[in-house]
């Protein structure tokens, strides 16, 4: 389970722990649903779906009518209405386990960028100091150092880098970069881990951005302040610096 301190600071981590226990509901968590409608709404739906599952085990193990269609499996003394009976028990049984199929895809799959996005912001609030405003660019042998890790080079299109770190993020080391433009300080970050078929914009925490598909090489995720530029110039760095890079592996 997420450490419950954790839970208070983002929609991913109170998520995770409600899938992990539907019936963890600490101060930190009731909090969080208090002040979050999009996870209060997410935490109803996982209460729903975990009645749902529970009444298709009822059915499963003990409907009325289930005994009568399974009995005498030999097909002998079966009436006609007790076969009726037993296909309309299998039909119901068949439609509620399409329900929480369907309903467990939903819980998992839905916005799964949202929690992205938050992650991703958390993140930036750990390091501070990546959003200097400077001229200075990052040592060319440190730049590449974290971009050897991800196997990819920049050519200088892509801007001023003044920021390069390799970070530990969702499970994985990626680089987080910072490139400077007219407009302030933009913070880019190389996911490989985290596939994605279409652009997905979002606007949360005090930051716009973009998340934009790499084919074959994840995402790329490009965040800068919302006060400092519009949707449009974002989608402009993401794809400025996307056409920069150079994968080497």
């Amino acid at each position: 389970m997420s450490d419950p301190g954790e839970v208070g600071k983002t929609c991913a981590a109170l998520r995770r722990s409600l899938l992990a226990d539907p019936g963890h509901r600490d101060a930190a968590v009731q909090t969080h649903l208090a002040d979050c409608a999009e996870c209060a709404a997410w935490a109803r739906a996982l209460t729903e779906f975990e009645r749902r599952l529970g009444r298709a085990m009822q059915l499963g193990t003990g409907a009325p009518g289930a005994a009568e269609a399974v009995a005498d499996p030999a097909g002998l003394r079966v009436s006609g209405a007790r076969r009726r009976r037993g296909r309309r028990v299998r039909s119901r049984l068949i439609a509620l386990a399409a329900s929480v199929v369907v309903a467990a895809a939903i819980l998992v799959l839905a916005k799964p960028r949202e929690g992205l996005a938050h992650d991703l912001v958390d993140h930036m609030a750990g390091e501070p100091q990546a959003w200097a405003t400077t001229d200075v660019p990052v040592p060319a042998a440190s730049l590449a150092a974290v971009l050897d890790d991800a196997r990819m080079r920049l050519e200088p299109d892509a801007g001023l880098v003044s920021y390069a770190n390799s970070c530990y993020f969702r499970g994985h080391q990626v680089p987080h970069l910072v490139v400077q433009t007219a407009r302030g300080p933009v913070t880019v970050m190389v996911l490989r881990h985290e596939s994605s078929t279409r652009p997905e914009r979002f606007d949360t925490g005090g930051f716009r951005g973009i998340i934009v598909p790499v084919p074959g090489h994840g995402s790329l995720a490009v965040l800068a302040h919302e006060q400092s530029m519009d949707a449009a110039m974002v989608d402009d760095i993401a794809a400025r610096v996307r056409g920069a890079i150079v994968w080497t592996g």
